[in-house]
């Protein structure tokens, strides 16, 4: 599997240019059971989802969704498969998390036949336990009432506060922060994993934290970095694209800086263990469709991950979605191998790290 992700990978930013037109799949009309529980991560996010995909479901099978939400990680189902008493349908994971709870037997091997066909999904979407939902990415942004001379525009910016001083936010994970810090001490982006698996690159790392440690504001929800940058409780963040671009919409005067945007995807999975097996495969089938996918864009920054459906995105809102080209002169895209071996550990040193 390592070797095969790790290919994917390497494909991922030149098969954005290239994979775009292929053909639709059909929309099932029959399903199991009356009811899905589907779970993902709140907020703008969901709300995206819900009219673009929810909604429309319902309307157009007649099945009633249960919304839940989650904190990304999949102790919770666990515990259900443990107890044999999965509740969940279907869930939006990100790329570690996608891997690790295949290798770990929490999701189901999906069978494409019921979704569509593998090819056309973009490299690196199309998973053994996943299939791709969104194209996302990490970036950070500033108030631009605050930056009106002078503001920042590289990563680099991000941890100057000689330059820039004042609170950043920063997500509380190692997963994300590390690769920028090693990019922010000078490491290539192309090096960043192959030295982050030292563990000298780690302690790079950690020491290029430690210079604007006490300057961190750290988010644990996808929704805080918008309300921080907007209250003046810092005066940059990390965000997800997305949170940021709808935060514009709404009239926030904030701006994106894409240097080095952290790119990665979300997926569906299906829990290993879930009564309704059917229905689940019927709305990531429904969810697939081009025709559908495309809508997602409209309600929130994220790219589609089949071809067809960037093809059908308004060229009015490309420009704000992290697979433009001119959002991705450069770019870190997110080594899913890497982080579903190293995470643990990771995040282990990272929390002993924050205590200190």
């Amino acid at each position: 599997m390592e070797v095969r992700v790790k290919n994917i990978l390497s494909l991922t930013v030149s098969g954005l240019a290239v994979a775009i037109a292929f053909s639709a799949v059909d929309v099932p009309k029959a399903v199991a059971a009356d009811q899905l529980t589907i779970v993902s991560w709140g907020g703008a996010y969901s709300e995206s989802q819900r009219k673009a995909y929810y909604e429309p479901y319902m309307k157009e099978k007649g099945i009633k969704i249960v919304e839940e939400e989650y904190d990304g990680e999949l102790g919770k189902l666990q515990a259900m498969k443990d107890a044999g008493n999965v509740t969940w349908d279907v869930i939006d994971v990100d790329s570690a998390h996608a891997l690790r709870g295949c290798d770990e037997g929490l999701l189901e091997q999906l069978d494409y036949s019921k979704i569509g066909d593998k090819a056309k999904f973009l490299p690196g979407t199309a998973l053994d336990c996943a299939v791709g939902t969104i194209a996302y990415s990490t970036i950070f942004a500033y108030n631009a009432d605050v930056y009106k001379d002078n503001p920042p525009t590289t990563l680099a910016d991000l941890f100057d506060t000689a330059k820039y001083p004042g609170k950043r936010g920063l997500l509380k994970k190692a997963f994300g922060n590390l690769e920028w810090a090693l990019i922010a001490d000078g490491v290539p982006s192309e090096k960043v994993y192959e030295v982050l698996s030292t563990p000298e690159g780690v302690d790079q790392a950690f020491k290029k934290l430690d210079t604007i440690k006490k300057d961190v504001v750290w988010w644990e929800a996808g929704a805080q970095p918008p309300e921080l940058l907007a209250n003046g409780e810092v005066v940059m963040t990390s965000a997800w694209n997305g949170r940021i671009g709808n935060a514009i919409k709404e009239g926030k005067n904030f701006v994106i800086v894409w240097d080095y945007q952290e790119f990665d995807w979300d997926y569906w999975v299906i829990p290993a263990g879930t009564k309704n097996l059917d229905g689940a495969y019927d709305f990531v089938k429904f969810a697939s469709d081009p025709k559908n996918m495309s809508q997602q864009s409209k309600y929130i920054a994220y790219a589609p991950t089949h071809a067809d459906a960037i093809a059908l995105v308004d060229p009015a809102i490309a420009p704000t979605l992290p697979t433009f080209p001119a959002n991705m002169k450069t770019v870190v895209v997110t080594d899913l191998v890497f982080w579903a071996d190293n995470n643990e550990e990771l995040t282990k040193r990272f929390n002993a790290w924050l205590a200190q």
